[in-house]
């Protein structure tokens, strides 16, 4: 889900992911440009247009520094205090694919469907693909995923999803139609990535692995229930979760907390408090509310009720912000169990069914409070379960962890950050899919708040 509103104390961090600065493509270096020889004879099936770097550093060590990267893209995603790998040589692959609308400015190309697909020198026969979280772009995953699977030896790619930013609702003919987009975008890249890889290697990959973080997570999600023949796992981080067969999703429990929080926040409301707990947000969460309440849930709310019922609102374009109940068309009052079956229909198209094809491990923060783990997380796994699937399902409810980790550089002495937990969970999901026999994860289970040692590089999920 995005992060888009700019106000008090947070400004500084989220702004930036309101504009996208030009990527200067650097020289490669003498060494760089001995080693990468031939690199330009490789090309990206589907591709309309791409170019190929040669690099002495793919993480975002070095592609900060070269301008391959956008380091507004990621803000946010990651604890400050986070530590990463480095030093990973390779190539480097900017392009897009076909597409007729114009929302990613990177590079100047005013073209959406834009990718990025980097191939470490030193190669384990595998590859991670992945889709932005939120309505970011195709480098927003670089220092949560990217850098981590390249120094372990993974090519790594990844997409703009093919349309972004708060007006991504404007692609497409119909509702439903850019998110839709999301699911074809992920598979494009993935089955054009998997024959690059194989091309510039020489060889056939080993493993291919779907992750992603929530909007990226949905997609995960959505791969291996649809196309689970392109993957051998996938690894969900807080993935949004709508449901194809009813029940409760964003356009639900959103409305009520901007119904809701101010009553509370101004006087401590108990029936307004009981009502947000109904919704869905986790008890204990309460001192979160403020911070997703000023920059989270009005927007989210605005930008995705248009995608799937801009009806709701008539010819205004995403509503009408902070609007307070009783406003026309204002989004505080949605109810979407009241809204036409048609409205429905759309969220039916675009949901999951939770027939998973592949194992795929789901880590998930006990406060998320824009994704409620009771709404997304806790549901999906549920839904997996009822399908018959649950052996191929791990899912860690992570205490203390919320959406974004910047969360926890806000609150350090109440929370713990997620993303450690994350690429634990990825390397169990290595172990469990191994070419000789695979070890199978821990059982799925609420993993205790770590509270003391290095909580923003490690996490135990056993």
């Amino acid at each position: 889900m995005p992060v888009v509103r700019r106000t008090s104390v947070v400004s500084a961090l989220l702004g930036p992911l309101l504009t996208v600065p030009l990527v200067a493509m650097a020289a490669p270096s003498a060494q760089a440009a001995a080693r990468c020889a031939g690199m330009d004879r490789v090309r990206v099936p589907g591709a309309e247009r791409q170019v190929a770097a040669c690099l002495d550093d793919l993480t975002t060590a070095g592609t900060v520094a070269s301008g391959h990267t956008v380091p507004a893209q990621w803000t946010g995603l990651h604890a400050a205090a986070t530590k990463n790998p480095s030093g990973v040589p390779g190539v480097q692959i900017d392009g897009y694919f076909r597409d007729d609308s114009s929302f990613n400015t990177t590079h100047g190309w005013n073209h959406d469907s834009q990718f990025v697909i980097r191939l470490p020198e030193r190669w384990n026969g595998g590859l991670v693909v992945s889709g932005a979280p939120g309505t970011r772009l195709q480098y927003a995953n670089d220092f949560t995923i990217s850098d981590w699977v390249l120094a372990k030896g993974y090519a790594f790619a990844s997409t703009d999803k093919g349309n972004n930013g708060a007006t991504f609702f404007k692609d497409g003919r119909r509702p439903g139609d850019a998110i839709a987009e999301w699911y074809r975008r992920m598979t494009q890249l993935t089955v054009a990535a998997k024959t690059t890889v194989a091309r510039h290697y020489g060889k056939p990959l080993r493993r291919t692995y779907a992750a992603g973080i929530s909007n990226g997570g949905q997609l995960v999600r959505k791969a291996l229930e649809d196309h689970p023949e392109l993957y051998d796992g996938g690894l969900d981080s807080e993935g949004t979760y709508w449901p194809r067969d009813g029940g409760d999703n964003a356009l639900v429990y959103l409305p009520v907390a901007l119904r809701n929080y101010p009553k509370y926040a101004a006087t401590g409301d108990p029936a307004a408090h009981a009502a947000m707990l109904e919704a869905g947000f986790a008890p204990g969460s309460e001192f979160l509310w403020d911070f997703n309440y000023s920059v989270l849930w009005d927007n989210t709310q605005r930008i995705y009720r248009e995608e799937v019922d801009p009806a709701y609102d008539g010819d205004l374009e995403a509503g009408v912000p902070y609007c307070e109940s009783g406003t026309p068309n204002c989004d505080t009052d949605y109810r979407y169990y009241a809204r036409p079956r048609s409205v429905h229909r759309t969220v039916e198209r675009l949901g999951m069914t939770g027939r998973i094809g592949k194992p795929l491990i789901t880590v998930q923060g006990t406060l998320d409070t824009l994704l409620p783990i009771k709404v997304h997380g806790d549901a999906y796994d549920r839904e997996v379960r009822e399908r018959g699937r649950g052996a191929l399902h791990r899912y860690y409810r992570i205490e203390g962890a919320s959406h974004l980790d910047l969360e926890y550089d806000m609150f350090p002495d109440r929370m713990r950050p997620l993303l450690p937990c994350m690429r634990t969970a990825f390397d169990a999901l290595e172990r469990w899919t191994a070419p000789r026999g695979g070890q199978a994860p821990p059982p799925s289970t609420t993993v205790p708040r770590q509270e003391s040692g290095n909580v923003v590089d490690t996490c135990a999920i056993s």
